[in-house]
């Protein structure tokens, strides 16, 4: 394991990849994420000894390495992925943490749920079988999260002969339905991810094949660009103010920075207010920083006494997000019960709360032609379309498209408290 090949202080100066695979039902996902750990040497002894013993009682011929993500009961039963499973390793070049989501379309939010922070989408396609209704739906959803980087693994090459020609079909087929999509960077990678050919070592029989191992290019995939890091966004959590003698004049504003980087002395703005201040420190637990970088969490002080809750939010002065209490999202819904036209919602925007009114349903999205559906407005579970709120109070945003974190919100149920819907700002 990885533990013993280098320190515990390097390990966290690492850059992590958050990464997420999907595909359709036996494509191969389980298989392909135990193939990399397994072959990367990233499985705890017991790990291996637990599965090996469950491959044995299930009569499997070989280990069975897709029951390392496949954790539940009914999962191992059914042979198919429900839930999302999180799993985290790491290599001497960078730490990853993956989401194997279902491949099922009943559990397309689960989908939504585990691609939702990631850097890059993995996604499966049989051999056999091509480019079909849940390869378009799962790589819509990735452009629909904006993930910048697309990895299409055709599996199960094995079956096909390690086909050069049906590679290329597939890869053909695929890059006629993507021009829909506005996903920068799409790699194709012929694998079999039972044998193990180009997931971390390369394949000795697709010598036809001159491109990276699936785990190289894991490694090595350039996102220092994915996030943004040119508009200065500071969403507060909390606000600090010890009681005690060697902190009594303390107030500082806690949360984690949302986009672009804050520094000492650097004019800001708060909002809704819109009182101006500087940054008189950054401060981190027992130390200060001269800057705050995106998804670094800090407490900013500022040199003025200004009034800050939770829920308002630290800009750069001539660097203000959009501030409006009326928003088009796209919505992946992930409640039994169907979006109500004339209902209420709680919306969670990232550290602000409100409430919302259903102003109107613009349309569905009809995941197998990738068109816009008018005439059924019906939004059910696991539908995405495209909806028009209103909130009891102004919200600061971005659009999902320049930044994720700030262009992203969740529909609470005001009886439940349950959450029905993941929303993207357009």
């Amino acid at each position: 394991m990885f533990e013993s090949d280098f320190s515990s202080e390097a390990y966290l100066n690492m850059q992590l990849l958050r990464f997420t695979t999907a595909g359709s039902v036996d494509d191969g996902k389980s298989t392909l994420i135990g193939r990399l750990l397994y072959d990367s040497k990233s499985i705890f002894e017991d790990q291996l000894e637990a599965i090996e013993r469950d491959s044995i009682r299930r009569g499997n011929e070989q280990i069975n390495l897709a029951l390392l993500t496949d954790g539940l009961r009914a999962e191992r039963e059914q042979g198919i992925t429900i839930d999302v499973a999180y799993r985290y390793f790491a290599t001497p070049l960078r730490k990853f943490i993956i989401a194997d989501t279902p491949g099922h379309i009943q559990y397309t939010r689960n989908m939504v749920t585990g691609a939702s922070t990631a850097n890059l989408a993995i996604v499966l396609i049989d051999a056999r079988n091509g480019v079909y209704e849940q390869t378009i739906r799962h790589s819509y959803i990735a452009h629909l999260l904006q993930i910048p980087h697309l990895i299409i693994c055709v599996n199960k090459m094995d079956l096909v002969d390690y086909s050069e020609s049906r590679f290329n079909e597939i890869r053909q087929d695929f890059l006629k339905m993507s021009d829909k999509l506005s996903i920068p960077d799409i790699r194709f990678m012929p694998i079999s991810a039972l044998n193990g050919d180009n997931v971390v070592h390369p394949s000795e029989i697709m010598s036809w094949y001159s491109g990276p191992t699936l785990l190289h290019l894991l490694e090595t995939i350039d996102i220092t660009s994915d996030l943004n890091r040119v508009d200065a966004r500071f969403p507060v959590q909390y606000v600090i103010r010890p009681i005690s003698d060697d902190f009594h004049d303390y107030r500082g504003y806690a949360g984690r920075v949302a986009g672009g980087c804050f520094s000492t002395n650097d004019e800001v703005v708060v909002l809704p207010g819109m009182q101006e201040s500087t940054i008189g420190s950054i401060d981190l637990f027992e130390t200060s920083v001269t800057e705050a970088n995106v998804s670094e969490s800090v407490t900013l002080r500022l040199s003025h006494d200004i009034d800050i809750s939770r829920g308002d939010m630290i800009v750069k002065k001539g660097n203000i997000p959009q501030i409006s209490n009326e928003l088009d999202i796209m919505i992946c819904w992930f409640h039994e019960k169907p979006l109500n036209p004339a209902g209420k919602y709680i919306i969670r925007h990232t550290s602000r709360d409100a409430r919302c009114i259903i102003r109107g349903i613009d349309y569905k999205m009809d995941i197998n032609s990738l068109e816009q559906d008018r005439s059924n407005l019906r939004i059910g579970m696991n539908d995405i379309g495209k909806i028009r709120i209103k909130t009891t109070k102004p919200l600061f945003f971005d659009s999902y498209f320049k930044n994720r974190i700030t262009g992203s919100l969740v529909l609470i149920d005001e009886g439940s408290y349950e959450t029905v819907a993941a929303g993207m700002i357009i």
